[in-house]
């Protein structure tokens, strides 16, 4: 369901530092499969989780899903994409203070 081949991100700080959050992970998660992801802080865990679930984009590599090639789609299309195939749960909800869930 979930394929990874070669996913790399690099971000550049203002200062021009370039950072290597993510480095050739390759990842094939079958479907009704569990997967944790645990790791230090700045291992990388949020960087993947944003990437699988197309909040941002791999510098390279590949990234199948049901055997789609998403990696670089528009951001358009990620917005459909994820409106039909993909869900979340956040940590944070970030609701508004005035506005219940309800």
């Amino acid at each position: 369901m979930i394929e990874l081949h070669g996913i790399s991100k690099t971000y550049t700080r203002p200062t021009g530092e370039t950072v290597h959050a993510l480095v050739d992970v390759s990842l094939r998660i079958d479907r009704g499969e569990f997967v944790a992801m645990v790791g230090a802080s700045g291992s990388g865990k949020s960087t993947l989780m944003n990437l699988l679930g197309l909040l941002d984009a791999p510098t390279s590599g590949r990234y199948l899903f049901d055997g789609r090639d998403v990696s670089g789609l528009s951001v358009a299309e990620q917005a459909r994409f994820r409106n039909k195939r993909v869900g979340f749960i956040f940590q944070a909800f970030h609701l508004l203070p005035r506005t219940s869930a309800l």
